[in-house]
């Protein structure tokens, strides 16, 4: 936990609500989301017992399994799940734009919008990663056969949880992760990823603080969990009886006493759903309510380039996505991810102040006032002139760089600014800290009006970079030891042991 996140949560424990730890929203959010909230039975590996979903908040979708233990009874509440999910998703493949590449000489096209999936917790992530996994494997023909929208639905759903692992992706969101990276509440963060808790923290009902909202709310009677698992109260007192009941109608003759019991299990279920589908879009107005960053929009481009593309690989019949990943394909995947981490935390600071300033009690930036400036300034030292403006800034904040380092203002992303001297003040906390700037002032020798900050601004400037680094090289398949996948040549989608009627018969784990 930072420093300045610490110091929120006492002052949310005094004040009596959550305060803000960021300016901006670093999350996109769609015009149209699918709220999915899924519940599972307990003791029963990834066996679904209810959804409810929906793109309205006040037309819910439930779904239920009144015997999660029944095979055929799993792969009907998969079926029913594809009839909602994948017309949402093809909904979105549609209109398309153009976007220029290779610097304008060439194009290409992506869709203009893309699916956006938020689940009550990171519980639900997995929930979406196992679901995708026991589903985009299975047969539509032979034995245990499924309805052909069941693989289907296994292929999107491990895109979305692909997807969630991407740092900075908005295509499968966490309602608790969401709320919890904007706002600091008085209670842990063990407390946080409870989302009736952490949402009255942030927005309590009038003449109550957060923490009697949050108190009230960790009641299962008052706000059930929001899944996947449910309260253990709940099972053996409500859910287990209700079970049996059908349970016993349907081995019955009596249909009537069967859709009775179906109606009574329905409605349980309902009532479990109903408080965290009304917190779910609380959260979302919460969300709503505060301003995107800057750097959101190129974030969810990157989404919709990447819905485009799988989108046309599943409409061209491409294989489903493999269940491991070999030595060379994950060490990648890593490399990307973690290139991916380090811009989006950039991409953040560069957006919010209030995450800049953790990187300036770090030393790694500061924020001071111009008080001298050379917007003229040309260095003849070398083969030809060159632009070369020099500027002082004072500053309180720590100033740990040494000369000659490189930094860059998040107001001038495109202009670098070289360290020339850094002096502190005598009898004070100050430090002067001399700039040579380079960049983002175009070819002549003469800067541009506002291209070189002047005397009385207030500017931000930090060693985090956006610049451009070489991506890593890994060797190809053929380069490949056998121990690390490669040759011969091994599939593990063509596994024997992946499918067929062994993963018909595998349990969903």
């Amino acid at each position: 936990m930072s420093t300045l996140t610490s110091l929120a949560k006492a002052q949310a424990v005094v004040a009596g609500r959550a305060q803000p730890i960021a300016t901006v929203r670093h999350a996109h959010l769609s015009d149209l989301p699918l709220v999915f909230i899924p519940l599972t039975m307990a003791g029963e590996a990834n066996a679904p017992l209810a959804a409810m979903l929906g793109t309205d908040e006040n037309r819910p979708e439930l779904l239920i399994v009144p015997q999660p233990r029944d095979r055929a009874q799993r792969f009907d509440f998969a079926a029913r799940l594809a009839e909602i999910l994948l017309p949402y998703v093809e909904g979105f493949c549609a209109a398309t734009e153009a976007v220029a590449t290779d610097r304008g000489r060439d194009v290409r096209y992506r869709y203009l919008e893309a699916p956006q999936v938020i689940v009550p917790a990171p519980a639900g992530i997995g929930f979406v990663r196992l679901f995708g996994r026991s589903t985009r494997f299975r047969r539509t023909d032979g034995d245990y056969p499924v309805h052909p929208s069941v693989p289907l639905l296994g292929r999107w759903l491990t895109f979305f949880a692909d997807r969630a692992e991407q740092p900075g992706s908005s295509m499968l969101l966490s309602m608790t992760d969401l709320l919890a990276a904007h706002w600091a509440t008085g209670q842990s963060g063990h407390e946080d990823a409870h989302l009736g808790s952490l949402v009255n923290w942030i927005a309590p009902p009038p003449g109550s603080t957060g923490a009697e909202a949050a108190r009230r709310a960790e009641d299962p009677e008052v706000c059930p969990p929001a899944g996947p698992a449910t309260d253990p109260g709940f099972d053996n007192d409500v859910l287990g009886p209700a079970m049996d009941v059908y349970r016993a109608a349907s081995e019955s003759d009596d249909p009537e006493a069967e859709r009775e019991a179906y109606r009574q299990l329905q409605e349980l279920l309902r009532g479990q759903l109903a408080p965290t589908w009304e917190l779910m879009w609380r959260g979302l107005r919460i969300m709503r309510a505060m301003p995107a960053g800057a750097s959101v929009e190129g974030r969810w481009a990157q989404d919709r380039d990447v819905f485009s593309d799988f989108s046309l690989y599943v409409q061209g019949g491409g294989a489903p996505q493999a269940r491991r990943d070999g030595a060379v394909a994950a060490a990648t995947r890593l490399h990307k991810l973690e290139r991916a981490m380090q811009t989006y935390a950039v991409e953040r600071a560069f957006d919010d102040p209030l995450i800049m300033a953790e990187h300036r009690l770090g030393g790694e930036a500061f924020v001071g006032e111009v008080t001298l400036s050379a917007p003229t300034r040309v260095d003849d030292t070398g083969k030809r002139p060159v632009l070369r403006p020099r500027i002082q800034v004072v500053t309180t904040d720590p100033v740990l760089f040494t000369e000659g380092t490189t930094l860059v203002s998040p107001s001038k992303p495109a202009q670098k600014a070289r360290v020339i001297y850094v002096t502190p003040v005598e009898d004070g906390d100050k430090t002067e800290v001399v700039l040579e700037l380079s960049g983002g002032m175009g070819r002549g020798l003469k800067a541009p009006p506002g291209s070189v900050p002047e005397v009385g601004e207030r500017i931000c400037y930090t060693s985090l970079s956006l610049g451009y680094a070489p991506p890593g090289t890994f060797p190809s398949r053929e380069e490949t030891p056998w121990t690390h996948g490669g040759p011969p040549h091994y599939s593990i989608a063509d596994d024997p042991l992946d499918q067929g009627d062994h993963a018909a018969a595998e349990d969903w784990s």
